[in-house]
């Protein structure tokens, strides 16, 4: 699939090369889900494929490099990521083994490839004797390996570490490109679904695939509904919007709930004054660890549903 969005990001990359100015270490920041890793990955393959003429990355795209890249058996190309332990479960760091295996490729030139390509993701997930590691590198680089860090967070990297790399900052796409992906990953979904995803994505692809399902524009209704209702319905009202949450065929509607509660709590806050405010930053506040914590922490769907609702029922109170 080709880079949908950040033309001005590839303009940038592409000149650098292109000028005879390439800069080995690349710190490619902005926010979680609008394509930082999709980017790092098109940059890597036209890199690998030679630098191709074409618009934006697209010359890269059927060529072998693009192929072995996909297969994971480019010999010049690595990606630095959390591995799984023993039991088979994702570590929560990049350790610093990760970076020291990298040291058999790095000390040999570029076997296929006129570049050797590193791709980190993400920076701030290395721990810190992996992060000095990989500074090591970045400090007295091998000819000819360029190194791409994908960062959601810049400001958590050691500072010596960002000051090694450029900078590259990817922003939240246009609703014309995110039509343009919604086109290629979701197209089955209603007109209606999809106005109201185009909003709730806010210009983040990987936030469209995660709440991409039909039903959103439903949704949206019940929680607009649920800020208006008398008290004597809003119980009722919260309950059946909760069990409408819960099971596997609900999962997108109950993540793009989580996520939508904080923010309708939010943006009724800017309106309110006095006791009212005061009750709606409470929510706001309760609401967003609510939301934050029942993946990681594996909490009953229905029940923090209930719990989302029942506070914004109450903003319909005196």
């Amino acid at each position: 699939m080709a880079l949908i969005g950040h033309a001005d990001a590839v303009d940038q990359f592409k000149a650098a090369f292109t000028s005879g100015r390439p800069h080995h270490g690349w710190l490619v920041a902005g926010p979680p889900g609008i394509g930082k890793a999709s980017f790092a990955e098109a940059a890597a393959i036209w890199l690998l494929a030679g630098s191709p003429e074409g618009p934006g990355f697209s010359g890269a795209d059927d060529s072998p490099a693009s192929h072995l890249v996909a297969a994971s058996s480019h010999p010049d190309f690595r990606r630095l990521v959390r591995t799984v332990d023993d039991k088979g479960k994702l570590r929560t760091v990049i350790r610093v083994d990760e970076v020291r295996a990298l040291q058999s490729v790095l000390g040999q030139t570029p076997s296929l490839a006129p570049w050797r390509v590193v791709i980190v993701d993400s920076a701030e997930e290395m721990n810190p004797n992996a992060a000095n590691a990989l500074l090591k590198n970045l400090e007295e680089p091998p000819q000819k390996t360029l190194f791409l860090l994908i960062s959601h967070a810049p400001g958590r990297l050691l500072p010596t570490l960002r000051s090694r790399c450029r900078l590259l900052r990817l922003h939240p796409l246009a609703d014309a490109e995110m039509n343009r992906f919604l086109d290629a990953h979701a197209d089955e979904l209603p007109e209606e679904d999809r106005a109201v995803l185009l909003r709730l994505a806010d210009g983040s692809p990987g936030a469209a695939l995660r709440f991409a399902e039909p039903g959103l524009a439903e949704l949206d209704a019940s929680i607009a509904r649920l800020t208006t209702l008398p008290p004597a319905d809003a119980h009722a009202a919260a309950l059946a919007l909760a069990r409408s949450l819960t099971g596997k065929t609900a999962s997108a509607r109950y993540a793009a709930f989580l996520e939508r509660v904080p923010a309708v709590l939010a943006a009724a806050a800017r309106q309110q004054q006095g006791a009212r405010l005061a009750r709606t930053i409470d929510d706001w506040q309760a609401a967003n660890r609510l939301a934050a914590s029942a993946g990681p922490l594996t909490l009953d769907p229905h029940m923090v549903a209930f719990d989302l609702a029942t506070r914004l029922a109450r903003l319909n109170l005196p």
